[in-house]
């Protein structure tokens, strides 16, 4: 795998929700599309939106929900990725392989890496996000630098806070298995709706 820097990285928005919305940041160009299936979300997805991205992969965002019903979301929704971003076992995880399989784990130092071991072939990512009082969406940043720890197989995708001002950070940042960014909170004019003009701008930064 690449660092994420020259390579362009792999891009994911999470936390949508709103029709229109969901169009608009599906014409940036970008990778992943996240969808919240936390009922304590304040981006949570209640009902099905009346479009859904079609020339972007579908992620569906889980926290210790009964696996049958993230078997029957993933289906209804058409989903590409399971995020597993609660306390979610690696047999928990095994079982979802019909799907690819994102596990997120929350970070403030270098030990928090050892909870990865026992999924390494469990999920095809993982993603790193900062330790805060929500499982996600906090809007905080940790330091990237104890990602130098992390010796595992399984490539990951970085997040925590990364917001429109980051892009020179995110393309100094250097790891052989970092191949994307995660995206939400910090691209926000209110939960579940991105600043669009901001995401475009900071896409666009990433390539010079």
């Amino acid at each position: 795998m690449h660092p994420i820097s020259p390579i362009k990285p792999m891009i994911k928005v999470c936390g949508m929700r709103e029709t229109k919305n969901i169009c608009e940041v599906e014409a940036l160009g970008i990778d992943l599309m996240g969808f919240i299936f936390w009922p304590k979300s304040s981006r949570y997805v209640s009902e099905r939106p009346s479009h859904l991205p079609e020339k972007v992969k579908r992620v569906g965002v889980f926290v210790n929900e009964d696996i049958e019903q993230v078997k029957n979301t993933a289906e209804a929704y058409a989903l590409d990725y399971i995020q597993l971003h609660g306390s979610e076992s690696p047999e928990y995880a095994q079982q979802l392989r019909d799907w690819k399989v994102i596990k997120a784990f929350n970070i403030a130092t270098a030990a928090d890496l050892d909870a990865t071991k026992p999924y390494e072939g469990m999920a095809d990512y993982f993603l790193f996000d900062t330790k805060g009082k929500s499982v996600g969406g906090n809007g905080e940043k940790f330091d990237w630098s104890v990602l130098d720890a992390y010796t595992g197989d399984t490539p990951f995708l970085l997040s925590g806070g990364i917001g429109p001002d980051d892009a020179e950070r995110v393309k100094a940042f250097h790891h052989p298995k970092c191949i994307g960014i995660d995206l939400n909170s910090r691209f926000e004019t209110a939960p579940a709706i991105k600043d669009v003009a901001a995401l475009q701008r900071f896409i666009a930064q990433l390539s010079q």
